[in-house]
């Protein structure tokens, strides 16, 4: 039987979600939990992947296992593993159904904070300078009516295409702290990162509107802003279909 699990981490210690041959990452350390567990070797397969650094509100991942209780499951795992993941839900879903490959959609934030604080470090980007919010927000209308990102893709990523559909983007500020949501159907290896960057460019005025229209059309990663730094990076949510559920 397949079951989704709701998972959080603070991505700060780890080297990623998907295991590697070197470093400890998110899915290493399910896996090996789930199978302690359930005495049998049990692998996972996740939404999509984050990189070393980046934090997850909600990743979603399946397994296969007959003849459990979901959730018991979910307080075992959660008394083995770290403080820096949680089992938010083991969740009974259709055999044919894949995390990866069924989401509808994903959601992601960055958090930008521009005074010093200690409880921030890891978890926000401290970044100092005054920006111009009505410009970034002009600039990501711009982005959502675009459907290629080869731009703002990490060079030598193998994908059939760079297409993505944006449902949403936008920028807010609630005092010194900022905040930059991101929805769409699917997202490329450093995408949101190299978007986050080239916005702040934008918002400090070193890069106009028209020449963020020439870095879209462009296709060359070369020209987009720098990827700003993994901390300040969540994936916040991920959706599916209600019918792959089976409660």
């Amino acid at each position: 039987m397949r079951y989704f699990m709701d998972i959080s981490y603070k991505g700060t210690n780890f080297s990623g979600w998907q295991i590697q041959p070197n470093g400890i990452t998110v899915q290493e350390e399910i896996e090996k939990a789930l199978s302690t567990i359930l005495q049998k070797e049990i692998s996972i397969v996740g939404s999509g992947r984050t990189d070393a650094g980046v934090h997850a509100k909600q990743q979603i991942a399946h397994f296969d296992v007959d003849n459990i209780d979901p959730e018991k499951l979910a307080l075992k795992l959660n008394s083995f593993l770290s403080d820096d993941i949680s089992i938010n839900s083991v969740i009974p879903v259709k055999d044919d159904v894949s995390a990866r490959f069924e989401a509808s959609s994903r959601k992601y934030h960055y958090h930008i904070h521009q005074t010093k604080s200690p409880f921030k470090i890891g978890q926000s980007y401290y970044f100092r300078p005054a920006l111009e919010i009505d410009k970034i927000n002009k600039a990501c209308e711009i982005i959502k009516d675009w459907k290629n990102f080869e731009c703002f893709s990490k060079v030598h990523t193998e994908v059939n295409h760079f297409n993505c559909d944006i449902f949403d983007a936008k920028w807010t500020q609630n005092e010194s702290d900022h905040l930059f949501e991101i929805t769409a159907n699917r997202f490329l290896r450093g995408m949101v990162r190299a978007i986050v960057g080239t916005l702040l460019d934008v918002g400090l005025n070193k890069t106009s509107l028209e020449e963020l229209k020439g870095i879209l059309e462009s296709n060359d990663r070369g020209k987009a802003g720098r990827a700003v730094p993994a901390e300040g990076l969540y994936l916040q949510e991920v959706n599916y279909p209600k019918d792959i559920y089976l409660n």
